[in-house]
């Protein structure tokens, strides 16, 4: 499935809408806006709240929490690296990795040493706007979410 997160370049907070290939929208993204980092939920049409991204504070490297249904499903941890953009995934039962380019624009989601799902940053565009194909059979909220905390972590200051 592919899906175009698209990201308004002047807004108050991380608000946004992630529409699917056909262009019509699926999920709503809402931030929290007076709080100590990040904090944003997923919502379908419906208003049914999909997951919670949470930004750990006072850390070397940035790193994020991801709850569905209130439970922990992976932390996320950005990786020292020099040339490349490398993220390390913490989550009961799976082994997720993120690699990208050096730029930011390009990443794979690896999940048990397989690629699950495509990040693709469109650069010439009026909003961050990205593509992520996902693998059908893969769980599509938390993908998205950590495509959601990508950004965030790559691209938060780009604004």
């Amino acid at each position: 499935m592919r899906y175009l997160v698209r990201q308004k370049i002047f807004s108050l907070g991380d608000s946004f809408t992630i529409k699917n290939e056909a262009g019509r929208d699926m999920f709503i993204v809402r931030s929290q806006i007076l709080s100590f980092g990040n904090k944003l939920r997923p919502y379908d049409l419906a208003g049914n709240e999909l997951c919670y991204i949470e930004q750990k504070m006072f850390r070397f490297m940035p790193e994020y929490n991801i709850y569905v249904g209130g439970e922990h499903v992976a932390n996320v941890r950005k990786r020292f690296a020099l040339f490349r953009n490398d993220f390390v995934i913490t989550s009961p039962g799976t082994v997720y990795y993120i690699e990208g380019n050096f730029f930011a624009h390009e990443f794979n989601i690896l999940k048990d040493g397989r690629i699950v799902a495509r990040i693709s940053k469109k650069l010439f565009s009026l909003s961050d706007t990205y593509s992520v194909d996902i693998d059908d059979d893969q769980d599509q909220v938390t993908i998205l979410a950590l495509a959601i905390v990508i950004d965030m972590v790559c691209h938060d200051n780009d604004n």
